[in-house]
């Protein structure tokens, strides 16, 4: 296939789960805000930390601003220069979907046509004021149909592997960076044991694993237990394990020849790596081992851009987002 298609499933891929893993972490957060005894600054900060966006955010409203959850809200939405809000990473997919017309499915470039005149008009906006919480789970909905409908109606062949390879290696990151979000959450004060674990049930719905955590382990809920399923079970589609596994097949899938890239050589020496951490992980320890995943995957992504696909515009732009990350 055509690079241009190639990179463009790829990037489209990793727009959509990226809208929606922010739309969930802004849902989720705003939920912890009531529920748990934390003060405000504390929850919403951490969300700023880990999308990467603390600088610019600090530059646009001012360093009292991080503690404003509106303010951070709306700069999470709505900012058309924050490279990773809704807004862009909704737009950037519309835009790559309209490149891959002859490869996309009617009925997912219908949905994502949707969702992008949905977000632009009148009554997205009046919902965002009204119910926000309506907001961000209209587009979670649109986001988790889009992804189906790509599975369901399109064919499994060369365009969908580099679809779903962007979609895997965003949802590494993201969770990544969700869990990470407890480190800087707990790490600003020290907080009761039951607030603690308020947090780490709120990292399972965040990551949409509360009900397979709770099938699992039978409603036993600990720091190690939570943090070890979202990283190490091969099971559970958001976890780290699973979805660096899932990169590693469809590279594989994609090259079956076995041809050497750096891409395709750190892809499977970060999955490696993390099989190996399992025995010696410590919750308390997991912010390094979050780091070097997020590093590793970041620069993952900027081989495929530039070794593979090319270093066309719109994968440069969102590299560089993801580098900022």
């Amino acid at each position: 296939m055509i690079s241009r298609v190639a990179e463009q499933c790829f990037w489209f891929g990793r727009y959509i789960d990226r809208a929606e893993s922010t739309a969930r972490l802004l849902q989720v957060t705003r939920t912890l805000v009531f529920d748990a005894d934390i003060p405000v600054t504390q929850c919403w900060r951490p969300l700023v930390i880990v999308s990467g966006e603390l600088p610019s955010f600090v530059a646009r409203h001012g360093e009292a601003a991080v503690g404003n959850g509106d303010i951070i809200q709306r700069y999470m939405t709505w900012e058309p220069e924050n490279l990773v809000s809704l807004r862009k990473s909704i737009s950037a997919a519309r835009e790559s979907a309209r490149a891959i017309r002859e490869a996309l499915s009617l009925e997912a470039w219908e949905e994502v046509n949707e969702l992008y005149l949905w977000f632009g008009r009148e009554d997205a906006d009046r919902l965002y004021r009204e119910n926000r919480e309506h907001f961000y789970r209209r587009v979670r909905n649109s986001a988790q149909l889009i992804l189906g409908l790509v599975r369901s109606t399109m064919l499994h062949d060369t365009p969908m592997s580099f679809l779903w390879l962007g979609v895997m290696l965003e949802r590494v990151g993201q969770t990544a960076r969700i869990l990470d979000m407890h480190h800087h959450t707990m790490s600003l004060e020290t907080q009761h044991q039951i607030v603690e674990v308020a947090l780490w049930l709120s990292l399972l719905h965040a990551c949409s694993g509360h009900e397979a955590f709770v099938k699992k382990s039978q409603g036993r809920i600990s720091a190690h237990s939570v943090a070890a399923f979202l990283l190490f079970d091969a099971r559970f589609p958001r976890s780290l394990r699973y979805c660096l596994r899932s990169a590693c097949r469809i590279v594989g899938d994609i090259w079956p020849d076995g041809a050497q890239r750096p891409s395709r050589t750190q892809l499977a020496e970060l999955s490696d790596w993390l099989d190996t951490q399992e025995g010696a992980f410590a919750p308390k320890a997991i912010h390094d081992l979050l780091t070097r995943v997020v590093d590793s995957t970041t620069e993952i992504c900027s081989h495929i851009g530039q070794e593979i696909l090319g270093p066309p515009e719109t994968a440069t732009t969102a590299a560089q987002a993801q580098t900022n990350q």
